[in-house]
């Protein structure tokens, strides 16, 4: 079994009017995130939050405006999850990304990934979320548009 690297990305995609596409997991029907998944060995971050946007949602992060936000979360790998990672293996670092899209924008999905998406104000978004570290990035993002 090929392990994850505890190094991961979390890539909130939105609009400039702050809509928030939301990702449903197919391995835990009713947890809702944005994009997220594990760094392969020899990328860099945004070479992985490119590839994971394609990956779960079929769309090229390269053509819109992908930018690093500089943060940084440290977080216990919850147990159900513990089994992908080297033995021992309890904390991931996640690094957050925002993907800005010029409007709402279908999604095609992985099936094997996920069930469904949907778009939400960044509100609501921020309260359908299961990860906390993703409500909180959700939550920056008017403050993050008023300096873009």
């Amino acid at each position: 079994m090929q392990y994850k690297i505890p190094v991961s990305v979390l890539a909130v995609i939105y609009t400039s009017s702050l809509e928030v596409l939301l990702l449903e997991r197919a391995d835990h029907p009713g947890y809702w995130q944005s994009v997220t998944g594990s760094q392969d060995e020899g990328e860099t971050l945004r070479e992985t939050a490119v590839r994971e946007v394609f990956e779960e949602t079929g769309l090229d992060a390269g053509l819109y405006t992908l930018t690093d936000w500089h943060v940084q979360n440290v977080y216990d790998i919850y147990p159900v999850w513990r089994h992908r990672y080297p033995p021992g293996t309890a904390h991931n670092t996640e690094h957050v990304f925002g993907l800005e899209l010029p409007s709402m924008l279908p999604a095609r999905l992985s099936p094997r990934e996920h069930l469904s998406h949907m778009w939400l104000p960044w509100q609501a978004a921020a309260e359908k979320v299961f990860s906390p570290s993703n409500r909180a990035a959700i939550l920056q993002l008017p403050e993050r548009m008023r300096y873009a």
